[in-house]
């Protein structure tokens, strides 16, 4: 398994926003010693945040990557989450879960804990099942982040029907201060354009952000739970806002008590006490929300005087770094991989990239006007997001290779007028592929295939493979075509070794039998 490389720049970046190793390691998903050797010599090269545009991670890596070292050999560890579970059985004890544990590293291969050491681990498990840490928030410091678990609703105007609504909750640690607001939907636009509103509604940023472990914050797969990985969107608005994401981990609510406290009164007095209203659109919906949360604001604490809105005023406001200038432009990040035809489909659109990145696989940056493509953190190309009909391409001249540059301009009624000129049956078979697309120029890439074929075969061969098409298919396509033209050639190549063969024996014996006739 490849090691994942740690992300240099954010470490840079996160370091010169004061957070102390440990918060960038759980940020970045890195390890602390990663972190200390990586600021260690980032110090000793005079290397400091901003960094500019073209160091990448790729030319960090350069500088910051260790030798790969011989992994050292260790005794297999049990797994506790195992144990745990099998010890809640009757009859079951840890005398017996060893010896299961000592059979499962005899057939791995590997050396097992001695029965003390065993019992040592289980212990310090289950002491760290049963802690709970206590937290001592400083202002301005986090602000933990959820949806809350029942949705809101509003009613169809036209329809009449119930319309589900998710509630998104932003709350300050220290103050407890929250924001509420309803979305259509729990997506990652969404997600992104509820923080942009949060901060907007707190008039600051925090140091860090505690989201829960959702696929809008967190990227699953090949993650680890200790160690989550923030998905590029997610990472992108904390690199606009100048904040550190430190995402709870996996059914661990008391990674964020504040926002699943938050959660429960936005449930009850907000929620629920919306429950028998009516609205019409979600806009009146949001409104009614933010009358019920002014109102959980300025309710007074049970047992520390004041409100929300008053310890958020006097003590925690002036602590918030303030908003970016420039507001954040919404985007999504997507993962495409190059076709054969030097394109990615994003969106059910297809735009080019240079040729060389072929079958490679790049990320691609998507807002309402601009679609980027990245590879290894390296823009390769730009174009206008397209809008209507799927299945568009943009195509940059520069991206293709020199052999394919100069069907550019081609258009249908040059490639019909081209078909023509090899024979009828050609003309029908291009006029069949341009015309079996919703979009004609879908049709151009195997219309070009046949341009090729012409050239490679000849294009009396080519208009007699059509007519065949033609036969075997009411909508003849360009595999159909190039199938029949490799059968024929395949046919005639052996046909001319048969003859050659043929040619041979004919003229094996040149000089007859009274050659070699013998005088008696």
């Amino acid at each position: 398994m490849t090691r994942k490389r740690p992300n240099y720049r954010e470490i840079i970046r996160l370091h010169a926003e004061e957070l102390s190793q440990n918060e960038i390691a759980r940020s970045c998903g890195s390890s602390k010693k990663t972190v200390n050797r990586v600021l260690k010599l980032a110090k000793e090269h005079n290397i400091n945040w901003p960094l500019p545009a073209e160091q990448t991670n790729a030319e960090l890596a350069k500088i910051f990557a260790a030798p790969p070292k011989a992994s050292p050999t260790h005794r297999c560890l049990p797994d506790f989450d195992l144990i745990h579970k099998e010890l809640c059985q009757n009859g079951v004890n840890k005398k017996l879960l060893w010896t299961e544990y000592l059979e499962t590293c005899r057939l791995r291969g590997e050396q097992g804990l001695m029965y003390s050491q065993f019992c040592y681990y289980i212990q310090q498990d289950e002491l760290r099942r049963q802690a709970t840490m206590h937290f001592k928030h400083k202002p301005g410091e986090q602000i933990e982040v959820d949806w809350a678990g029942d949705p809101a609703h509003y009613t169809d105007r036209d329809t009449g029907e119930k319309v589900k609504t998710w509630v998104f909750v932003g709350v300050l640690p220290y103050s407890q201060y929250t924001f509420a607001k309803a979305y259509a939907n729990e997506r990652q636009h969404a997600w992104l354009q509820a923080h942009i509103d949060m901060y907007n509604f707190f008039g600051g940023v925090s140091k860090m952000l505690v989201p829960d472990n959702c696929s809008t914050a967190v990227v699953h797969r090949g993650s680890s739970w200790y160690t989550p990985q923030v998905n590029l969107s997610y990472h992108e608005l904390a690199e606009h806002y100048n904040t550190a994401i430190l995402p709870a981990r996996v059914r661990h609510p008391k990674d964020k008590p504040s926002a699943e406290g938050s959660v429960g009164h936005i449930s009850t007095w907000i929620i629920a006490a919306l429950r028998k209203r009516q609205f019409l659109s979600l806009n009146e919906l949001n409104a009614a929300i933010a009358e019920c949360l002014d109102t959980l604001n300025r309710k007074p604490f049970q047992k520390r005087e004041g409100c929300r809105l008053d310890i958020f005023e006097q003590e925690e406001k002036m602590y918030l770094a303030p908003l970016p200038i420039a507001p954040y432009d919404l985007a999504d990040w997507l993962s495409a991989r190059v076709q054969f035809n030097y394109h990615v489909q994003i969106l059910g659109m297809y735009y080019s990239v240079p040729f060389e990145y072929i079958h490679k696989t790049v990320d691609v940056r998507v807002t309402d006007f601009a679609v980027q493509v990245f590879y290894q953190h390296k823009r390769i190309a730009t174009h206008h997001r397209l809008h209507g009909p799927k299945g568009q391409y943009s195509t940059v001249k520069e991206h293709m290779p020199e052999n394919h540059q100069k069907y550019l301009d081609w258009n249908g009624d040059r490639f019909r007028s081209w078909g023509a000129s090899i024979g009828p049956n050609t003309e029908k078979v291009v006029t069949s592929i341009l015309t079996t697309y919703i979009i004609e120029q879908q049709g151009y890439r195997s219309c070009m295939g046949l341009l090729q074929l012409a050239n490679k075969y000849s294009s009396p061969a080519l208009e007699i493979a059509c007519e065949k098409a033609l036969q075997m298919a009411q909508r003849p396509t360009y595999t159909i075509v190039k199938n029949i033209l490799a059968t024929q050639h395949a046919k005639a190549v052996k046909a001319e070794q048969e003859r050659s063969k043929e040619q041979h024996r004919a003229h094996g014996i040149t000089r007859g039998a009274a050659y070699f006739r013998r005088d008696s």
